[in-house]
């Protein structure tokens, strides 16, 4: 959906893409003394100049990164799209169509697929115009379709109150079969964060907040820090105008950092070289919310940033800890200053090494060390599959993995009554720090900070949850209530079959949503849903789980009105229920689902 035009991005805030072109006469309304032939050349020249073609643009970024890409099909989406919307303006006065031509050129911009551009063209053609789901699923395949009902909202008029927790929700259990969902939902609050000032001060504020309450952490948890950054900073112009005057103020009238970064890159480069290391060597300044951030976490009314580097070694990873060995040698390091995010990476994948020596003139300097993949990955997230992956570009070949945080929100999605307690339940992981802890067998989970033994069970698997009577840290047995740290190695001592179960009282102390869902799930009715609408809910949540976990999805209920009657009951109600009451296995269900689609011809 449109928000509205507005000034200019932040200062500091990388752009991921230029900005969108308005007005222009689309293929479909060109000369028809221009023929085929020539619109046919248009297309495969798509570094043509001609101003009058808003798709030059994205059409070269979008060859530059994958020249074999099918550009004829961007531009029959683009054609349908401004067909679709044509009539329908901005707030701004702008044609509507400069805003998904606008999203696709940011997804351009980080590299993503031919796929993933048409859906962002199209992406508000079924929300906001007469072009229906089943349409779109006809002219482009059910690819398309899938991202692009991902990112449609519910009707405020038909779900009320609840059409925004609905949205998030459908949002998040279609980017489980397909991860590109969140990232043109990303590009699409990016651009209208771009363009938010026309709106009033309230809806400003609503917007921004929203922004920074869920889609900050999502480009977080994806990664894609070329997003995460613009929409950070965005966000701080928008809710803290004062802070965000300041910290422009002093980082325009601090000192220039060019000639000593100069000085750092001359001395340690050499250094690099005679230690027989490759690297390139850069400035890595922060973005103005970052450095918001640290003078808040700090204490310090006036903001302080250091200056910064990054080492991107041309090498194995072992090259990171010698590179780290030769800056050690030049410049003394700071104590407490040094992370080692290789050994132990962050939950959306980030790996490098971070130090902070005392450079020349004892100016404290952060340096961040990694691999040339790791700094892809760093930059792009997810997203580097896309960019960096031969063939991508082309058409469809499959799908990026779901993240495992993602995998865990579906998981605990099942157990969420209603859409406003899994937002509420989604807000809450997003908002928490990450701590990594070990079981006993050696298994590495991630969870948020301040966790007990309990969120431990419940993450390994609900029965074992439901079962947990007690755990050891070290050796040692430890209260269930007692907070995790980083790296503390845990085991959990749990009943199978369950004979007790959880107490209420652990919803005093529990901190992951999946924990408190499932406890609280334990606990209603007696541990049983009493209604027959709540057991087809589950009953279909649990076969989604299912398919997710063997990267499969539904398009439509077919399959599973086939099993229906392979199976023979009455109808696909009576199935679901008997899927929520375990008297059919969701996984049994799944492989004869999957069996039966596979052996189908074509």
């Amino acid at each position: 959906m449109d928000l509205t035009a507005g000034p200019p991005a932040p200062v500091g805030a990388p752009m991921a893409s230029g900005s969108a072109a308005g007005g222009a006469p689309t293929q479909r309304q060109a000369s028809a003394s221009e023929g085929w032939l020539a619109t046919r050349l248009r297309s495969m020249l798509p570094w043509q100049t001609q101003t009058d073609d808003p798709m030059v643009a994205l059409l070269r970024a979008h060859r530059q990164i994958h020249p074999h890409a099918d550009v004829g099909l961007v531009r029959r989406s683009y054609a349908i799209a401004e067909r679709m919307h044509r009539g329908q303006m901005r707030k701004s006065g702008e044609p509507y169509i400069t805003h998904p031509l606008a999203v696709a050129q940011i997804l351009a911009g980080l590299g993503m697929d031919t796929t993933t551009l048409v859906a962002a063209l199209l992406h508000d053609t079924v929300e906001d115009t007469s072009y229906t789901l089943p349409q779109l699923r006809t002219d482009f395949g059910p690819e398309v379709a899938l991202l692009v009902d991902g990112v449609t909202k519910f009707d405020k008029g038909y779900f009320g109150e609840t059409a925004e927790a609905e949205t998030i929700r459908k949002m998040l259990v279609l980017a489980g079969q397909d991860v590109r969902v969140l990232v043109i939902k990303l590009a699409d609050r990016l651009h209208n964060m771009r363009t938010l000032s026309a709106r009033s001060p309230a809806s400003r504020v609503r917007i921004a907040g929203a922004t920074r309450e869920v889609l900050v952490p999502l480009a977080d948890r994806l990664g894609i820090q070329a997003l995460k950054r613009e929409l950070e900073d965005t966000v701080l112009w928008n809710l803290e105008p004062e802070s965000y005057a300041a910290i422009d103020e002093h980082v325009r009238n601090r000192p220039q950092w060019e000639p000593y970064l100069n000085r750092v890159i001359g001395t340690i480069q050499p250094a690099l070289t005679r230690a027989k290391i490759n690297t390139a060597i850069s400035a890595r300044p922060r973005h103005y919310y970052s450095i918001w951030q640290d003078a808040g976490s700090s204490g310090r009314n006036v903001p302080i940033e250091l200056p910064r580097i990054v080492i991107v070694v041309d090498g194995p990873q072992t090259d990171c800890y010698a590179a780290l060995g030769t800056v050690h040698a030049t410049w003394r390091p700071v104590p407490g200053r040094f992370k080692d995010f290789i050994a132990s990476p962050k939950n959306n994948h980030y790996r490098s090494l971070h130090t902070t020596v005392l450079g020349p003139d004892n100016q404290p300097l952060e340096v961040l060390i990694r691999t040339e993949p790791m700094h892809r990955e760093a930059e792009y997230g997810i997203v580097a599959t896309f960019r960096y992956s031969p063939g991508w570009g082309a058409g469809p070949r499959g799908r990026a993995e779901s993240p495992d945080w993602l995998r865990r929100v579906l998981d605990w999605e099942v157990a969420a009554d209603d859409a406003e307690r899994f937002l509420d339940a989604l807000r809450c992981d997003l908002t928490e720090g990450q701590i990594l802890v070990f079981t006993t067998d050696g298994r590495r989970v991630q969870l948020p900070a301040g966790s007990t033994p309990v969120d431990l069970a419940y993450t390994l698997d609900s029965e074992i949850g439901h079962g947990c009577v007690g755990a050891r840290r070290g050796g040692r047995l430890i209260p269930l209530s007692s907070p995790l740290v980083e790296g503390d190695v845990v085991e959990i001592i749990s009943q199978s079959p369950v004979t007790v179960g959880p107490t209420r009282e652990w919803l005093d102390f529990v901190k992951t949503p999946h924990a408190r869902l499932q406890i609280d799930r334990w606990f209603a009715d007696g541990g049983e849903p009493s209604t027959i609408a709540h057991k087809v809910k589950l009953g279909r949540s649990a076969i989604g789980l299912a398919l997710r976990k063997r990267d499969r999805g539904l398009v439509d209920d077919a399959p599973l009105l086939a099993l229906v009657s392979e199976l023979g009951y009455p109808d696909l109600e009576a199935l679901l229920v008997a899927v929520a009451d375990r008297r059919l296995s969701a996984d049994d269900a799944v492989e004869r689902m999957i069996a039966a689609v596979d052996q189908t011809p074509g």
